[in-house]
């Protein structure tokens, strides 16, 4: 589906958008392993969630989807079944790596397959860390098609992460969980804790980073999880409402978790008007009311050990920074390149469509110059966050704007031309 964007005039009201999906993921998955119901509330129902919900069903869970929630029947330690058939996990890299560490521990055969693009994604960075735990794990060339059979036994670990991924380290430390003995994983560079927030894992920082301890006696127990708005899909509505004149938009119980706010801490250096209220924790994820204002923005230097907290909000950070003043330019990012897309080749080449001079890098790019073309028809690349940034910079500045294959943001976000269409003014 072709997508026709304009100019909007005015941003306001209030945005209730849908659970976080790193967090979603997660419920979904703790509350099958664990014994009894569980009930998730906010949970969201994008493309990738809801692969994560039938793979859990194939294995034997009971999973009912009602208006308000969600009711998860899990069937406890090892109380996984074998699947009939290859798992199909579309495009979720989330669900592939952190399935995979629950799947090292069971007694049964899987495989794990996806769509195109999903084949394509590195999966060595799982398989090398649970190989040394003794799982029996092996993908074609690294990748998708993942072929994981039964093990006599896995044994701990301790794992320095190689790169900043919240996808590895929970992939290991969920094994850990069928684990009597400690696995340890340490990370030099802060990326997003929600897996060892929800488990309430023990966590130990010192001058070298964080390093966080799984065992048995982690393993989940069924709870009620009251999901926060996902910041990610937040990050396109702030950067809306900061760059269009006049705006005051109010977006509540946004998950403002300290490793997931680098977006809010860039914006606010490039002169965003952003504060939160009502802030309270619940299920060990604090969350609040965000309020922004329209305001003019300049571009900053990013500092190396945002990165990893910012990763998932760069391609609307991009767009941010295109419509500030001085040039946008950051590095460090080559993580990009493995994503739904290859982010940073996806957003140089539409860049480049609007008439901007780009100067691309294999770890990055910088963009300089002024829009030319105001009626480009830009290319999702079937990346949802692709899609949804350069809507949002669309909707922005004058001209009408077609972007192809729009409907991929049902991966994150199906509700978002509903959303978008309730707080704009034409």
């Amino acid at each position: 589906m072709n997508q026709r964007f304009k100019k909007i005039e005015n941003v306001s009201g209030t945005l209730i958008l849908p659970g976080d999906k790193s967090i979603s993921h997660r419920a979904v998955m703790l509350s099958a392993m664990a014994e009894g119901e569980s009930i998730l509330y906010n949970c969201l129902l994008s493309e990738d969630v809801i692969t994560t919900i039938s793979v859990f069903r194939e294995m034997g869970i009971k999973i009912d989807i009602e208006e308000d929630k969600i009711i998860v029947w899990g069937n406890g330690f090892n109380g996984l079944t074998e699947p009939d058939k290859n798992l199909y996990l579309g495009n979720s890299g989330t669900t592939t790596r952190l399935l995979a560490g629950i799947l090292a521990a069971q007694k049964f055969s899987t495989t794990l397959i996806g769509d195109e693009s999903l084949s394509t994604r590195p999966m060595k960075r799982i398989i090398t860390p649970l190989r040394q735990m003794g799982a029996n794990i092996s993908g074609e060339n690294n990748c998708l098609p993942l072929i994981i059979k039964p093990t006599e036994y896995l044994r701990p670990i301790h794992y320095e992460l190689p790169i900043a991924s919240a996808q590895v380290k929970s992939c290991i430390l969920l094994a850990g969980l069928f684990i009597d003995e400690e696995t340890v994983v340490i990370e030099s560079k802060e990326t997003r804790d929600h897996t060892e927030r929800m488990l309430g894992l023990k966590v130990v920082e010192d001058e070298h980073g964080k390093s966080i301890y799984s065992s048995m006696d982690y393993y989940p127990i069924a709870a009620e999880y009251k999901i926060p708005s996902d910041i990610s899909t937040a990050g396109f509505f702030m950067v809306l409402a900061s760059l269009v004149e006049g705006s005051e938009l109010v977006i509540k119980n946004v998950s403002v978790n300290e490793t997931r706010t680098g977006v809010i801490a860039v914006l606010e250096a490039m002169g965003a008007n952003i504060t939160a209220e009502n802030v309270t924790e619940i299920n060990g994820e604090v969350r609040g009311d965000l309020i922004i204002k329209s305001s003019e923005l300049t571009n900053v230097e990013f500092d190396d050990e945002i990165i990893p907290n910012i990763i998932d909000e760069i391609p609307i950070l991009a767009v941010a920074g295109v419509l500030a003043k001085g040039d946008f330019d950051i590095s460090g990012v080559e993580e990009l390149r493995t994503k739904e897309s290859d982010r940073i080749n996806s957003m140089c080449r539409n860049f480049e469509l609007l008439g901007l001079n780009v100067d691309e890098r294999k770890d990055g790019f910088s963009v300089s110059g002024h829009i030319t073309n105001y009626s480009a028809v830009l290319n999702s690349y079937g990346d949802h966050r692709i899609a949804m940034a350069f809507a949002i910079l669309a909707s922005i500045i004058h001209g009408e704007f077609t972007i192809d294959n729009f409907d991929c943001v049902s991966v994150s976000n199906p509700n978002f031309l509903k959303q978008l269409e309730s707080i704009s003014k034409l």
